[in-house]
C-alpha cells in the first residue's frame, strides 16, 4: 500500500472540506443545541455524492472504498460538522447490504444510501449484552413466510430521525441482520437522557411481537455473524476518522489562539509549555491517521481479518489523540476554553466518547492482547 494518497482522495478532501465549511461549528452548535437536525447539511452532502462514494456505481454510487467515505467524514469533523450517522448509515448498513444482500435487497435499499435520501439505524447493543454478538437476546423467528421480532436495544443512534433500523437478532442458528421499517406495528422507542450537545439523539428500541417479511433479512439467514463482523470494521474506521477530524479541529483553533494571544509582548505559542504538548497532540492524530487509512486499505482490498486489527487498532488511537488534543486545546485557552464562544467545552464531552463507543478502549486492548499478541484470554 501507498503511504500516500491517491490524487483522486486528496482531491476529495478538498471539496469536501470546503463544503464543510460553508456550514461550519457554528451552525453545528446552532442546530445541536436548538434540539434540531442538521438535515440541510445532510442532504446537500447526499446531492453532491458525498454520502454514497462508497456505494457501487450500478446504485448510483461514486464506487470507491471506505477510504473515500471515511475521508469525507474525517474532513466534515475537521470542519466542525462531525455527522454521526455516517459511520452507522452509510457506513455500515449500506456495506452490509451492498456485499451480502441479494439483488433485490441492493435495488432497494443502495440508491437511498447513494443520495442520502435514506438514512438506516444500525442496533446491535443491548443492555446486558452490549455489542457482544454472542449474548445478545434479541430474538427473530419464522412464523410461516413472516418474521417475528422480540427484545430490546439500546444506545442506538439517531433513531428518530431514520427511516429503518438494521437489527443483529438471533434465530435457532445463529444471529441474523433483519431490515426494521420504523413504522413497523410493535416497534417503540425511548429516548435516552443524554448530556451531550450533538444533533443525533441515542435511544432504546423495543420490539413487540414485529411482524417482518421474508425478504427482511439480510442475504442469507447463515451469513449473519459475518455479516456483524464485516458491518463493524467499517463502524471502527468511520469513528476513528470521526474522532481524528474532530482532533484536528480542536488544534487548529488552540493553534490559532496561541498564534494570537500574547504575553509580555510574545505570542503564548512561543513558549515551549504550550508549544511541545500541542506537538504532540499534532503527532499523535497523524499517527492514529495514518492507522486509519491502513485500515480503510485492508478493508477495502478484501483482508478482512487484517482489517480487523488495523480498524481496531486505529479506534483506539484516534480515541487517545482526540481526547489529548481537546484537553490541551482547552488548556492552551486557559478560562476561555470553557466558554461557549471558543467551541471547546462541549467537545470535552463528545471527545471522551471517542474513548467508549463504538467499543470501549478496553475491550479494544482485550482484542489486540488476543489476537495480535497471542495472550490467554482474560473472559
Amino acid at each position: 500500500m501507498s503511504f500516500v494518497e491517491s490524487e483522486e482522495r486528496i482531491a476529495l478532501r478538498r471539496a469536501v472540506a470546503e463544503f464543510g465549511a460553508k456550514y461550519g461549528p457554528e451552525y453545528f452548535s446552532a442546530k445541536a443545541r436548538a434540539g434540531e437536525k442538521t438535515t440541510e447539511l445532510w442532504e446537500e452532502a447526499g446531492k453532491l455524492g458525498y454520502l454514497g462514494v462508497a456505494v457501487p456505481e450500478e446504485y448510483g454510487g461514486g464506487g470507491g472504498g471506505i477510504g473515500d467515505l471515511a475521508a469525507v467524514c474525517e474532513e466534515l469533523a475537521a470542519a466542525g460538522c462531525p455527522l454521526l450517522l455516517m459511520v452507522v448509515s452509510p457506513a455500515i448498513c449500506a456495506t452490509v447490504i451492498a456485499r451480502f444482500g441479494t439483488d433485490e435487497q441492493k435495488s432497494k435499499w443502495l440508491p437511498g444510501f447513494a443520495d442520502g435520501t435514506l438514512k438506516m439505524a444500525f442496533a446491535i447493543t443491548e443492555p446486558d449484552a452490549g455489542s457482544n454478538a454472542h449474548k445478545l437476546k434479541t430474538r427473530v423467528r419464522r412464523d410461516g413466510d413472516d418474521w417475528v421480532l422480540n427484545g430490546t436495544k439500546t444506545y442506538i443512534s439517531g433513531a428518530d430521525e431514520v427511516d429503518a433500523v438494521l437489527v443483529v437478532a438471533i434465530q435457532e442458528t445463529g444471529p441474523v441482520l433483519v431490515v426494521l421499517p420504523t413504522t413497523a406495528d410493535g416497534f417503540t422507542r425511548h429516548e435516552i437522557d443524554m448530556d451531550l450537545v450533538m444533533p443525533e439523539k441515542q435511544f432504546t428500541l423495543f420490539f413487540d411481537d414485529v411482524r417482518l417479511p421474508a425478504d427482511a433479512v439480510v442475504g442469507s439467514p447463515d451469513q449473519g455473524l459475518q455479516q456483524v463482523f464485516a458491518g463493524l470494521n467499517p463502524e471502527r474506521i468511520m469513528g476513528a476518522s470521526m474522532g481524528t477530524g474532530s482532533a484536528r479541529l480542536a488544534i487548529a483553533k488552540a493553534v490559532a489562539y496561541a498564534q494570537q494571544r500574547t504575553v509580555w509582548d510574545t505570542p503564548i505559542g512561543a513558549h515551549q509549555g504550550l508549544a511541545h504538548p500541542l506537538a504532540k497532540a499534532h503527532i499523535e492524530v497523524e499517527l492514529a491517521r495514518l492507522m486509519t487509512q491502513k485500515a480503510a486499505a485492508l478493508y477495502d482490498s478484501g483482508r478482512d481479518r487484517e482489517a480487523g486489527e488495523a480498524a481496531n487498532m486505529a479506534k483506539y488511537a484516534a480515541g487517545e489523540a482526540i481526547a489529548a488534543a481537546v484537553d490541551q486545546a482547552v488548556q492552551v485557552h486557559g478560562g476561555n476554553g470553557l466558554t461557549r464562544e471558543f467551541g471547546l467545552a462541549s467537545m470535552l464531552a463528545s471527545s471522551r466518547l471517542s474513548r467508549i463507543a463504538p467499543v470501549s478502549r478496553e475491550m479494544v486492548l482485550n482484542f489486540v492482547a488476543q489476537n495480535s499478541l497471542k495472550l490467554p484470554r482474560s473472559y
